[in-house]
């Protein structure tokens, strides 16, 4: 708890941003992969989860021959820049066991993407902010909107307008499990 707390007090000096990510896994224990994640993530440094979305079953996208997804989005404090971010996300992964190169739409033990972070819109050979699929995924709408209703940068528009002119139709169904702050 006490380097929780400093590390909290120590973050104050540099510049703050707030960041969702969207988390899913279809493999084994999905529940307990994510709240894996999430608390991983509350160690990184300059990093604190500040709140998590209810968790959704969702229908996987692309190849359908899987089982379910679970899926939800993670609010995150962090002085870390994208990249800094980027790269601790992926070692999740990696050490939750995804493997470091996989299939497009595979199966998952875990997956974490940066979202929107906090005003940002950048692209580049290795990372969308907001991400590109952001707009057109009920599975990541949904549960962003359980925790705000922020505005797309790139768009201009809150989440909730997206939700309204979203082209999946699929109906993510929440679960009553969820997935604990860390504190």
């Amino acid at each position: 708890m006490l380097k929780h707390a400093s590390r909290r007090h120590g973050a104050e000096t540099g510049r703050r941003q707030t960041v969702y990510l969207g988390i899913g896994s279809n493999i084994g224990d999905r529940l307990t992969h994510l709240q894996e994640a999430v608390n991983l993530l509350d160690l990184l440094p300059d990093t604190c989860v500040t709140d998590v979305s209810a968790i959704y079953m969702t229908e996987p996208v692309g190849v359908i021959e899987q089982e379910r997804f679970y899926n939800g989005v993670v609010k995150l404090d962090t002085g870390l820049s994208p990249d800094e971010l980027r790269s601790h996300c992926k070692a999740i992964e990696r050490n939750l066991g995804r493997p470091e190169q996989y299939i497009r739409w595979s199966p998952r033990v875990i997956d974490i993407d940066i979202l929107l972070y906090g005003s940002l819109v950048m692209r580049n050979s290795v990372l969308s902010i907001p991400h590109e699929e952001l707009t057109k995924r009920m599975f990541v709408l949904i549960p962003l909107l359980d925790l705000a209703d922020p505005l797309h940068p790139a768009l201009q528009c809150p989440v909730s307008s997206l939700l309204k002119q979203c082209p999946d139709r699929s109906v993510p169904v929440r679960l009553r499990e969820g997935i604990a702050i860390p504190r």
